[in-house]
C-alpha cells in the first residue's frame, strides 16, 4: 500500500530470493534495480522535479539531499541516504555515500548512471574505492566512497576542434576546469557577481529579517543569533555558549564539528534542540563557510509540516519571516496532509471492500453449497434466478430406500447425542456414496433414507448406478457401530423401478420431492425386505439381470398395498471390485486386473488349449471399445465405465454373445466359467485396462 514502510529485511529477502530465481549477483541485480528505480520516479511525475536540480551532474548530486528533504514532507517516515562530491586534487571526482540502511549501496551506480545518461547525455562508470562504518552521534552508518568516471564523446570532439584551429587556452580555475572537462558547454553563459565594499545593513536589522539564523566560530562558540531562536533557546545569550549545548545534527548525519559539516556545506542541514523546558524545535537551513571571519553561518526557519506542528512548538505565522517560504509550505502542506488522509481512507476502504467480497463470496459459497444439497443444481439455479420450476414427468427411475434395523430399540437404550452421531456418521458415508455413483439424494427423514437414480437428470444406466450404491451403503454401513451393542449396524434396502413425477413443493422450505406409485413401490421393498439385505422388484430385476449383477430369486411374498409380487435379493457385482464401488484408490491396473480374475474365478490357459465348457467370444471387446470410444459422452470414473459397459452389453444380441470363433487376446485365453456374464466381466476387465477410455 502507498505510504507503507517496509522493513529492510523484507527487502533484502526479497533481493536474496530474486537472485536465487534468475541466478545473479546481489550487486547486479541491485544495480539493476537503481535504473528500474530511477525509469520508474520520471514515470511517476518527479521528471521535471529531477531535471530542475542542477544542470551537471554534481550539481545534481549536491541536491539530492534537499530533494529528500522535500519528499520527507509526504512521506515522513522516509530513511533517505545522503550524497556529497569531493574533487580531488588530481581531478577525480568522489561520490560519498551515507545510508543507516546497510548492503544498499549497490542501487546507487544504477541510478547515477541513468541519470547521466538520460540527463546529460553522457556515460558514467563508478568503482567502490572504500567502505566502512563511521560512529556518528547518531549511531552507525554504512560510508561507501565511488570514483566517478563521466565520458563524454561531444567533449572530446570539441575539444580536438579547438586545438586543430589553434584557438588560445584561457587562464581557468580548478572548478572551472573541472565543469569544463566533466560537463561541456557548462562555462559557455558566464556570470560575474558584483559584490559591495561593506555591507550596507544594521545589526539588528539583520537580526529581525533572520530571526532564526545562527553564526558560530570554528569552537561552536555562537557570536550571533536572530531574535526568535533567542526567544525560543535563551541559554544562546550567554557569553560562552556553544551550539552542541543545545542542538544536535539531525541531517546530515555527521559528527557535530565544523570538519564534518564542511564536508557537508552544499547540504541542507536539519537541527533539533535538546528538550528542556520548552517543547523541541528542529532548524533546516544552509550553512555558509566565511573564511575571512573563521566562522559559520547557519541560516535557517523552523522545521515544520503543518499547523498542528506550528500549534505543538509553541510558536505561531507571525513569528516567521515574511519573506520565509515555510508559511506557504505549512499552508500549503496542510492542504496535501488533508488529501493524502482522504486517499489513504479511500485506500483502506477499498480494501475492506476487498476483505468482504471475499467474505462475501465464501458466505455465497456455502449458502450454494447448502442449497444444492436441499435441491438439484440445475433447480436451485432457475429458483436462484426468479424463475418457476415446473413439475416433470420421468418415464423410468429407480428408487432405493433403506433404514436401519431394530432403529427404535436402539433409541430407546441410549442417549440421543449418540444416535445423533451414529446416524452423522452412517450418512457422511452415504453421502460420500451418492457423489461417487452419480444419484441424487431425495431426502432423510430419521434412519430413512432415500435416493434415486435417472432424476432430475434421466440416464440409461440409472439401476445399475443405483444397485451399485446399494452394495456400497451395505458395506458402508457395517463401518459404523451400534451404540447399544457395540456391533456393526444392519440396514434393510429396497429398489424399484418405474415412472415418477418430480418438482420442488415449498417456498419457505423448498424440498424437491418424488410423486407416484413407483415411490410407494420402492418404500415396500424395503420394509418387506431383510436385515444386510438389499431387497429388489421384478422391474429392477429386468434392469438388471444382464448386467453383469449376482442376484438371487427370493420368490412370492405378499406385499401391503401390492398382493403377491415376485421379489429378489442383489447379491453383488460380478464386474466391479468392492474397492471401485466404494471409490477407493487401487494399486495398478495389471495387479488389480489379477485380483479381480482371482476373485471372479476367471482363469487364465494357455494359448491355443480349448476347453468344451468355455464360451469363447470373438471380437466382441473390440466392439465394446468402439461403440464406448463413439458415445457423445464418454465415462470419467470406473463406475461410470462399468455402467457404461453394462448398458451396451445388455443392447448385444444373445446368439452372438453365445458363438464365434477363439481369438487371441494378449497371447492367452481367459476362460470364463459361469456363462455370458463371466464373459462380460472378462470385457470389463480388458477394456478397464485401455485408460484412454476415462476423459
Amino acid at each position: 500500500m502507498t505510504y507503507t514502510v517496509y522493513d529492510d529485511i523484507l527487502t533484502l529477502s526479497l533481493v536474496k530470493e530474486a537472485c536465487s530465481l534468475l541466478d545473479v549477483p546481489a550487486d547486479v541485480l541491485l544495480k539493476l534495480f537503481g535504473e528500474h528505480f530511477f525509469l520508474f520516479c520520471k514515470q511517476a511525475g518527479y521528471d521535471t522535479m529531477l531535471r530542475t536540480l542542477g544542470g551537471n551532474l554534481i550539481e545534481f548530486i549536491g541536491n539530492l539531499d534537499a530533494l529528500h528533504s522535500y519528499l520527507a514532507l509526504s512521506y515522513q517516515e522516509m530513511n533517505a541516504p545522503s550524497f556529497r562530491v569531493e574533487m580531488t586534487d588530481d581531478g577525480k571526482m568522489l561520490l560519498h555515500y551515507y545510508s543507516d540502511r546497510k548492503g544498499l549501496y549497490h542501487i546507487v551506480p544504477g541510478i547515477m548512471e541513468a541519470v547521466a545518461r538520460e540527463f546529460f547525455d553522457s556515460k558514467v562508470t563508478m568503482v567502490v574505492l572504500n567502505q566502512s562504518e563511521e560512529d556518528e552521534r547518531t549511531g552507525k552508518k554504512e560510508h561507501v566512497v565511488f570514483l566517478v568516471k563521466q565520458t563524454n564523446q561531444a567533449g572530446k570532439t570539441r575539444d580536438q576542434h579547438n586545438s586543430n584551429n589553434g584557438l588560445r587556452v584561457a587562464s581557468l580555475t580548478l572548478l572551472e576546469w573541472v565543469c569544463l572537462i566533466y560537463f561541456p558547454g557548462s562555462l559557455q553563459c558566464t556570470f560575474s557577481p558584483c559584490y559591495p565594499n561593506k555591507l550596507w545593513m544594521e545589526e539588528k536589522a539583520f537580526c529581525n529579517a533572520f530571526p532564526f539564523h545562527i553564526v558560530f566560530d570554528e569552537d561552536l562558540k555562537v557570536r550571533q543569533t536572530g531574535v526568535n531562536i533567542q526567544k525560543f533557546v535563551p541559554g544562546l545569550q550567554a557569553r560562552d555558549a556553544t551550539l552542541d549545548q543545545y542542538f544536535t545534527i539531525i541531517h546530515p548525519q555527521v559528527t557535530f564539528t565544523i570538519r564534518s559539516i564542511r564536508k557537508f556545506i552544499n547540504s541542507q542541514f536539519v537541527l533539533k534542540s535538546y528538550k528542556d523546558k520548552h517543547t523541541t524545535l528542529k532548524l533546516r537551513g544552509q550553512m555558509v563557510w566565511m573564511e575571512s571571519l573563521g566562522c559559520m553561518l547557519y541560516l535557517c526557519s523552523p522545521k515544520l509540516r503543518n499547523l498542528q506542528e506550528l500549534q505543538d512548538v509553541g510558536l505561531h505565522l507571525s513569528d516567521l519571516a515574511q519573506h520565509d517560504v515555510t508559511r506557504d509550505l505549512v499552508l500549503l502542506n496542510q492542504q496535501r496532509l488533508a488529501e493524502m488522509e482522504l486517499t489513504n481512507q479511500l485506500e483502506r476502504k477499498k480494501e475492506e471492500l476487498r476483505i468482504l467480497s471475499q467474505h462475501l463470496e465464501a458466505e455465497k459459497h456455502k449458502t450454494e453449497t447448502l442449497l444444492y444439497a436441499m435441491l438439484p443444481r440445475h433447480i436451485a439455479n432457475q429458483l436462484k434466478d426468479g424463475k418457476s420450476v415446473k413439475a416433470g414427468d420421468f418415464e423410468v427411475c429407480t428408487i432405493l430406500f433403506s433404514d436401519v434395523v431394530t432403529f427404535t430399540n436402539i433409541c430407546a437404550a441410549c442417549e440421543p447425542i449418540h444416535i445423533v452421531h451414529m446416524l452423522n456418521s452412517m450418512y457422511s458415508k452415504f453421502d460420500r456414496l451418492t457423489n461417487i455413483h452419480d444419484i441424487y439424494k431425495v431426502e432423510t427423514i430419521g434412519d430413512a433414507y432415500m435416493v434415486v437414480g435417472g432424476v432430475p437428470v434421466p440416464t440409461e444406466t440409472h439401476s445399475h448406478r443405483v444397485a451399485n450404491f446399494a452394495l456400497g451403503m451395505r458395506i458402508a454401513a457395517r463401518e459404523v457401530t451400534n451404540p447399544v451393542t457395540g456391533k456393526p449396524i444392519q440396514i434393510r434396502v429396497g429398489l424399484h423401478t418405474g415412472p415418477v413425477l418430480a418438482g420442488v413443493v415449498g417456498e419457505k422450505m423448498p424440498r424437491y420431492c418424488l410423486f407416484g406409485d413407483t415411490v410407494n413401490t420402492a418404500s415396500r421393498m424395503e420394509s418387506h425386505g431383510l436385515p444386510d439385505h438389499i431387497h429388489l422388484s421384478s422391474s429392477t430385476y429386468r434392469c438388471l439381470k444382464d448386467a453383469g449383477f449376482n442376484i438371487q430369486e427370493r420368490g412370492q411374498i405378499e406385499v401391503k398395498g401390492k398382493g403377491q409380487m415376485t421379489t429378489y435379493f442383489l447379491l453383488g457385482n460380478l464386474l466391479v471390485s468392492e474397492d471401485s464401488i466404494m471409490g477407493r484408490k487401487v494399486g495398478g491396473t495389471a495387479r488389480s486386473m489379477k485380483k479381480c480374475c482371482d476373485e471372479f474365478d476367471v482363469e487364465e490357459l494357455d494359448w491355443p488349449t480349448q476347453s468344451p465348457d468355455l464360451h469363447p467370444i470373438e471380437h466382441l471387446s473390440d466392439e465394446l471399445e468402439w461403440t464406448l470410444r463413439a458415445r457423445p459422452s464418454r465415462p470419467t470414473t470406473v463406475p461410470d465405465l462399468i455402467n457404461a459397459l453394462q448398458n451396451e452389453w445388455a443392447q448385444i444380441p444373445t446368439e452372438t454373445k453365445s458363438c464365434g470363433k477363439p481369438s487371441k487376446k494378449s497371447g492367452s485365453w481367459y476362460g470364463c466359467k459361469r456363462g455370458t456374464n463371466s464373459i462380460l466381466k472378462y470385457m470389463c476387465l480388458n477394456i478397464m485396462s485401455l485408460q484412454s477410455l476415462l476423459v
